[in-house]
């Protein structure tokens, strides 16, 4: 993926930002003239620049048959990095951001007639789009929303509807992973020939993957969002040195070295901004250029890096549950006595097509 090939980004107006349940708001983006906007399908999501210049992906819960809107649920995370809480508290309607055109990564199959759907927390956002979308085709879903309690389920005057209730079922664990839902009678058959989407954290992914091993691999279909991203107490700071300018910029244990690139008002390709896609991966421009702890150089010099995933020297963290990585296999940190890493990255990331090991999708909610 290079930069020419990012989203299409179009100004839209923020027409709603409203609480929906306990952490989380829904916000509403129409053309400001009024103009029909790009079409989209069940499964799609829009990718938007949050105030503080981070790109983020939300799925759109709306009808796909509305062309004048799109609509996005969104959970507050506050040990995310900061686009969820700048979405909530910093933008009211009103607002104009730059949004991209749907895409979809995550779309129903138009052969399929039935559908099983299986949602933990904020993964029920794509569903809500999908149930729609199904219906109005004539066709069949079945619905698990797994989620804490009442306060924090979004949808739910949507979902006791009558024309969802008797297809949807709603679990309310109290956070007690004991009480999970059963899954085991709802996914022991492929009944109907049902397709399977899942969205929802890692725990709930995990298990709906080890209990379909005797389903179709084609009939079953995950959309992956991180874990929200901590920061380390052993976390330290470190500098980058730009190839080209011999510009040194300091990265904070807080900011990845996108984030500090961006607040020294320098333009990185970057596109999801987990560490899945590649376009802002770079890597030192010489041998040896990054040194282990115990001062050996690295193998040739070869390590290439995600700048977004990349905060704490010594350490590539994938901020998704897929992360696209060039082989690395090696620590990074300083020899220097203030342990401050220095490296040089050209301000012209390498760019290299992701590999990307598995069908599922990964992307960033926060």
């Amino acid at each position: 993926m290079t930069a020419s090939n990012q989203p299409q980004m179009m100004p839209l107006r923020v027409t709603r930002n409203d609480k929906i349940a306990d952490g989380i708001h829904l916000l509403e983006f129409r053309d400001a003239a009024g103009k029909g906007l790009p079409q989209f399908s069940a499964g799609a999501h829009i990718t938007i620049r949050v105030p503080n210049g981070a790109l983020r992906k939300y799925s759109l819960c709306n009808d796909p048959a509305e062309r004048d809107r799109y609509a996005i649920a969104v959970k507050r995370e506050v040990n995310g990095r900061g686009g969820s809480t700048n979405l909530i508290d910093g933008v009211k309607a009103g607002d104009e951001l730059m949004v991209g055109a749907p895409i979809n990564d995550f779309e129903l199959p138009q052969r399929a007639q039935d559908f099983l759907f299986i949602a933990g927390g904020i993964g029920v956002t794509p569903f809500m789009a999908m149930i729609r979308q199904v219906l109005a085709e004539g066709k069949r879903f079945r619905l698990y929303y797994c989620s804490r309690s009442p306060e924090t389920t979004a949808f739910l005057d949507e979902l006791s509807a009558p024309e969802f209730k008797d297809h949807v079922t709603i679990h309310y664990d109290g956070g007690d992973p004991s009480h999970s839902l059963d899954l085991r009678p709802i996914l022991a058959e492929r009944k109907n020939r049902e397709h399977l989407y899942c969205c929802g954290p890692r725990p709930l992914m995990e298990a709906v993957r080890h209990m379909t091993d005797h389903w179709s691999s084609a009939a079953v279909h995950f959309e992956a969002f991180s874990d929200a991203e901590t920061h380390k107490p052993t976390d330290k700071p470190f500098k980058v040195r730009l190839a080209r300018s011999g510009d040194v910029i300091d990265v904070p244990t807080t900011k990845t070295i996108l984030e500090a690139l961006r607040d020294h008002g320098l333009e990185v390709p970057s596109s999801c901004e987990t560490g899945t896609c590649g376009t802002c991966r770079s890597g030192p421009r010489s041998r040896a250029m990054i040194a282990s702890k115990d001062g050996v150089p690295l193998a040739n010099g070869r390590a290439f890096r995600c700048l977004s995933c990349y905060s704490a020297p010594g350490f590539c963290r994938p901020r998704a549950l897929r992360c696209s990585t060039a082989p690395i296999g090696m620590n990074t940190r300083s020899t220097a006595p203030d342990n401050i890493m220095r490296a040089s990255i050209s301000s012209t990331p390498f760019i290299r097509k992701p590999f990307l090991r598995t069908a599922s999708t990964t992307r960033r909610f926060l």
